[in-house]
């Protein structure tokens, strides 16, 4: 009986543990000081960011992920500085359509013209026709009126004289028919005028940028209406403090941007908005270019001096959660550990690490975002 008693009192026992367990309150700790009110954390595969911010990735997962380390030498490389630009059209490969007096849009021979429709210069793009005040249309018309009747009656006297013909001087006659010649030009010129349009001709061969016209739209004197560009002919506008920047470039390209050449053209020599504009002309290697009118970009410039650092592949840089340049660094068989580092961008796949990496670091060059992802 004692024996039933004592084992009833253990099933007991273990029933209030297990709902102690269960209804555990927020902050309640288990005999060997784990949170009762936590679920049990597990990870796939054993990756897991440690506490002290490391984090563990398993033989069998790097591989899975395609993780590659390299270990890292001081080098020298030239050094860059980083511009902000833009993206503009070459002067002499682009242009604007405008129209000279006001009036209403009517299509084209090929109807309104669309945004990147190819067009050649001198075509034909839409017509503006044109509208007068009622005032100056009145006195057109009636300026037109007494022209017809002036012709009228000199093509009378023209007949007579004709009719008279030996009789009357030739000169007379020639007088007469030039009058009616004259009169009749002029009253053409004023009937055209009453019903006249302008053609809008693309300046340049090209592409159309931007067209802000539609049918039956009233267009004021020169109102910007289309801009074609040659989309093979494009130029680079970076900014810059630094007045004597341009004397000490070695060669630039586009940060992000691969295939792209850049071909300095020249440094203004008048500032604006304290900046020096600095215009670099834009070729591609192969393909279209990459590149839109007004697109921001960011340019790297190419110094002649040179700098001592770590080059890695640009895929090795990743972002903490402070936006901190960071890099992972194999310490153990199974384990990366971040760390800041300052660089400089070398080109679209390489930068220079100038601080916080040693030469005898092995770093995570291929796979650093998926590493950086393991929480």
């Amino acid at each position: 009986m004692k024996r039933l008693s004592y084992f009833r009192f253990q099933l007991v026992a273990l029933a209030m543990a297990s709902s102690l367990f269960a209804w555990a309150g927020p902050g309640a700790h288990g005999p060997n000081g784990e949170h009762l009110d936590q679920e049990s954390s597990s990870t796939t595969g054993g990756l897991a960011r440690l506490p002290d911010g490391s984090v563990n990735v398993p033989k069998l997962a790097q591989r899975r992920m395609g993780l590659r380390t390299q270990l890292v030498l001081e080098s020298e490389a030239a050094a860059t500085i980083q511009l902000p630009g833009r993206v503009v059209a070459d002067p002499n490969a682009s242009g604007q359509v405008q129209a000279t007096h006001g009036g209403r849009i009517e299509p084209g021979p090929r109807g309104l013209p669309i945004a990147g429709q190819p067009v050649k210069t001198g075509e034909v793009l839409a017509w503006v026709r044109h509208h007068a005040e009622p005032f100056a249309l009145a006195a057109q018309q009636a300026q037109r009126s007494e022209l017809k009747a002036a012709r009228e009656l000199a093509e009378q006297r023209l007949r007579r004289l004709v009719s008279l013909e030996g009789t009357v001087p030739r000169k007379e006659i020639d007088a007469a028919q030039i009058d009616v010649q004259s009169l009749t030009e002029r009253e053409q010129r004023i009937a055209a005028s009453l019903d006249a349009r302008e053609s809008l001709r693309a300046p340049v061969s090209g592409v159309i940028a931007r067209a802000d016209i539609k049918a039956g739209q009233i267009v004021d004197t020169r109102e910007v209406l289309i801009e074609v560009v040659d989309p093979t002919r494009l130029m680079v506008e970076a900014s810059t403090p630094d007045v004597l920047l341009a004397s000490r470039l070695g060669g630039a390209h586009l940060a992000g941007v691969e295939n792209v050449k850049l071909q300095l053209v020249g440094a203004a020599r008048s500032l604006r908005d304290g900046m020096l504009p600095l215009n670099f002309r834009v070729s591609v290697s192969a393909g279209a270019l990459p590149l839109a009118v007004g697109q921001p970009v960011t340019l790297v410039a190419v110094l002649q001096e040179r700098r001592k650092g770590i080059v890695l592949p640009a895929s090795a840089i990743v972002r903490s959660p402070s936006n901190e340049p960071i890099v992972w660094i194999k310490t153990g068989a199974e384990r990366f550990t971040s760390q800041p580092v300052q660089i400089q961008p070398l080109d679209a796949s390489t930068v220079l690490v100038t601080q916080g990496l040693a030469a005898d670091n092995r770093v995570l060059v291929q796979g650093a975002a998926l590493v950086a992802q393991i929480r």
